[in-house]
């Protein structure tokens, strides 16, 4: 089977398709052939050995897949061959099949085809997470979302709509925030040629967001906190924009805000229960047409390079995708 494999750390340039032998499950897996994989900045972050858990080289990069069961360990009950699912992986995505925990699957919705599956679970499984779970996101409170047209900031504004909240999305060009408005946001702000701070206070009457959905991190994250209401939330995500920002403390007292962080992952490890109903509520969602996925391209498995490298420059709207299938 065909893989990308990872042998140094380093820019994308560097993967290379490899031919490997076909996996064999461990009893408490199952194997997916692979259909599509959905191409995320951690895995960036990845191959440059800069995520917060270091892969052993070489590997096979890509965390999020959906395909077809072709085999079942022993003590797999859940899933059997055949099963239409996408699924968390960790590593090893970016191949033609892939070993996968039987905890870490979730079955895809009929209508839901393999690409769009491929775009799913991660952003929309993190927005869920973060903004019903951790934030408690109530209805007729107010979110912010920073790096709105992103895979996980689009996920973020449909995820904040299902559960009845006032969306403002900020995006860095028109195409962006033109892109945020058709996914459901209420407000937008450009940030790159409008006034952060003073446009939120426009929008809530100087009251200020209860939520901020950060995707970015960097100069935005402590206008934003300033900007927060009374018991507000923010809700650290990832920092695309490479920077992690370092905030004064006083900020949170002043106004009994609380800041959350969120790592899709390690809750998906942790907690398996409350993944695989989190993926049954983003199925429902789905199916009711509440949820869209922004696929931004699609490139073949060996491209997967280029795909990286649209991610790389934060130019993309929606999730690059890697197709296995002619």
């Amino acid at each position: 089977m065909r893989a990308i494999i990872c042998t140094r750390f380093g820019a994308p340039e560097q993967l290379a398709v490899r031919e490997i032998p076909s996996p064999t499950p461990k009893p408490n897996e199952i194997v997916l052939a692979v259909k599509a994989a959905g191409v995320n900045f951690r895995d960036v972050l990845s191959i440059h050995d800069k995520y917060q858990v270091r892969p052993e080289l070489p590997f096979c990069p890509g965390c999020e897949a959906a395909g077809l069961v072709t085999q079942v360990g022993r003590d797999v009950r859940t899933w059997k061959v055949g099963d239409r699912v996408a699924a968390f992986t960790m590593w090893g995505a970016f191949a033609d099949e892939t070993p996968v925990d039987e905890r870490f699957v979730v079955r895809i919705p009929d209508a839901m085809d393999y690409r769009t599956a491929a775009a799913f679970l991660l952003s929309y499984g993190t927005a869920d997470h973060g903004l019903r779970d951790r934030a408690r996101l109530a209805p007729g409170e107010t979110l912010l979302v920073l790096g709105a047209s992103g895979a996980a900031g689009i996920a973020a504004i449909e995820v904040g709509k299902v559960l009845g909240a006032r969306v403002i999305a900020c995006a860095s060009t028109p195409e962006k925030v033109a892109t945020c408005r058709r996914h459901g946001a209420d407000e937008t702000i450009n940030y790159q040629s409008e006034d952060l701070k003073q446009r939120i206070r426009d929008f809530t009457a100087g009251r200020g967001v209860d939520v901020v959905y950060d995707c970015v991190g960097g100069a935005y994250t402590e206008v934003a906190l300033r900007s927060i209401a009374w018991r507000g939330r923010l809700v650290v995500v990832g920092f695309a924009s490479g920077h992690i920002p370092k905030l004064s403390l006083n900020l949170t007292l002043l106004k009994g805000s609380s800041t959350i962080g969120i790592w899709w992952g390690d809750f998906v490890r942790r907690e398996p229960l409350a993944f695989a109903e989190s993926g049954r509520r983003l199925n429902q969602w789905y199916q009711a047409g509440a949820l869209a996925p922004h696929i931004a391209r699609v490139f073949p498995l060996e491209r997967a390079g280029d795909a990286l490298n649209l991610i790389a420059s934060r130019q993309s709207i929606g999730k690059p995708i890697l197709s296995m299938e002619a």
